[in-house]
């Protein structure tokens, strides 16, 4: 003879399944009964007032505002063309440098920013506290000096 193909596991799911059911019958049949005892009827309603607030009193029609379609913006707002006058070239204060290690750190003097220079990108000698004229290049870690020259 075949052995049968209800397994342990398969009951449990099955009685689990039940249980669910049964629950669910029972809530809904509660839910019934306190409808019933509290007279409520249908959908309960939230309404927003002016302020933004939920309440549950309707909002009185004659305070209501007539605004005309054509006065309603969607986009952005279109701004007006400036020229930008963007210097690339921009002047700092070697922060640290250290020629064996080949990098250093300048110092913006108009942002205060520091910003990482390699001596592969470096065209004049340079030394600490030298004032000097860089460009910034995006680098992994962030703005990167680049053609740094002394003033």
């Amino acid at each position: 003879m075949g052995r049968s193909q209800q397994t342990f596991n398969k009951s449990e799911k099955e009685k689990k399944r039940l249980k669910k059911r049964e629950e669910k019958r029972k809530k809904m049949e509660a839910r019934k009964l306190e409808k019933e005892a509290n007279g409520s009827s249908g959908i309960q309603f939230a309404y927003v007032d002016e302020f933004g607030n939920l309440t549950d009193t309707p909002p009185d029609p004659s305070t209501k505002k007539k605004v005309k379609a054509e006065t309603i913006k969607v986009s952005i707002p279109k701004s007006e063309k400036r020229e930008v006058t963007f210097d690339p070239v921009r002047e700092g204060k070697v922060s640290y440098f250290d020629g064996s290690k080949g990098y250093g750190f300048i110092i913006d003097s108009e942002t205060n920013e520091k910003h990482f220079t390699h001596v592969s990108q470096i065209i004049d000698d340079i030394q600490e506290n030298d004032t000097v004229t860089f460009e910034l290049e995006k680098g992994q870690r962030g703005m990167n000096a680049v053609k740094v020259k002394l003033k």
